[in-house]
């Protein structure tokens, strides 16, 4: 019998834990999962510290995008508490002055009283063109952004913005790496996977067919057997 591996989850902008609700039950065959709180602190630094001291000893950590952002900080921070990482839907890069000022008027919209409107114009954006119209997967993504609620959807665009550049640390992560992508995303698309993975020595690189960014939702046996795979390994 394989020794019991921690895995602690963090999500996405404006998503909870049910982001890997699909992911979570196969996981707890490896060990014990924890998702982490990426709401209540408006730095990565920030909430790096407080999921570290939470954190078991030693874990495998999944991130997927705005979580992707968040696991390289961590693994700036205590980088050999980490066995394990995976990366999904995500960058290395910083945020462009573009992009920054698309996410301030964002968050000037949500303060406004029109957060669901923030919530559904995002939406198209992160599922694969064959999920537009599912109404059943649109009503979850609206879900998670309510239990994000406005104060945390803040908190975590402030960090977004100020998160730094981690293409420098990728030639130090020295724990086995999945890097997972879907082939049509379009917020992080397959070239900044690739980027990430031809970075980190070793890393694994899966691309997912007919799949967004919300690739735990859209795909999720797809995501499910890569992760197990990582942490099997």
């Amino acid at each position: 019998m394989t020794e019991s591996l921690p895995v602690v989850m963090i999500p996405g902008l404006l998503c909870s834990a049910r982001l890997y609700a699909r992911q979570i039950p196969a996981l707890w065959s490896v060990g014990p999962v924890t998702v982490a709180d990426h709401t209540r602190d408006d730095s990565t630094s920030g909430i790096a510290r407080r999921i570290l001291a939470n954190a078991p000893p030693r874990f495998a950590l999944v991130g997927l995008s705005m979580g992707g952002y968040i696991s390289f900080e961590v693994m700036r921070q205590a980088p050999a508490r980490i066995a394990r990482l995976a990366l999904l839907d995500t960058t290395a890069r910083a945020d462009t002055p573009e992009v920054s000022a698309m996410r301030r008027a964002q968050m000037e919209l949500a303060a406004s009283g029109r957060f669901e409107e923030v919530i559904d114009a995002l939406y198209t954006r992160l599922v694969d063109p064959s999920r537009i119209e599912d109404a059943a997967l649109r009503e979850l993504n609206r879900q998670m952004g309510r239990e994000v609620g406005v104060a945390g959807y803040r908190n975590q665009q402030e960090a977004n913005i100020a998160r730094p550049d981690s293409r420098p640390l990728l030639s130090a992560i020295g724990c086995p790496t999945l890097v997972l992508v879907g082939d049509s995303d379009q917020l992080t698309p397959p070239d900044r996977a690739h980027e990430i993975a031809n970075g980190i020595p070793g890393a694994r690189l899966v691309t997912v067919p007919r799949c967004g960014h919300l690739s735990t939702l859209e795909e999720p046996d797809a995501v499910t057997q890569a992760l197990l795979a990582l942490l099997r390994g």
